[in-house]
């Protein structure tokens, strides 16, 4: 769906699916200059996170578990540097932790 908005109109982007045991909905940016796909953030469950380069840009929200729906919101008026394609893509929160490097390599 293409959306075209002018300088000042505000942008919500709903995101929902139907698949009961995914509980994590995350939101990516694919520019034109750029068409490498950039995490803008996510909601697990109905705890959001955006990622550090889109803070103040972008606020994310919703209920990933129980309604399935999640929203990018563009909390200022959009610049030109965020005329691009938005994605959303739903997942089973997969949780780890990497252990931290004990050790320095020598040069």
């Amino acid at each position: 769906t293409a959306i075209l908005k002018g300088p000042e109109d505000k942008v919500n982007l709903t995101c929902s699916h139907t698949v009961s045991s995914y509980d994590m909905i995350l939101w990516y940016q694919q520019s034109a200059q750029n068409t490498a796909l950039k995490l803008i953030g996510y909601v697990w469950n109905t705890s959001p996170t955006v990622e550090d380069s889109f803070k103040g840009r972008f606020d994310v929200s919703g209920d990933a578990a129980a309604n399935k729906m999640a929203y990018l919101h563009f909390p200022k008026v959009p610049e030109a540097e965020d005329s691009a394609v938005y994605l959303c893509a739903a997942s089973k929160a997969q949780c780890f932790t990497i252990p931290p490097l004990l050790y320095k390599n020598p040069l």
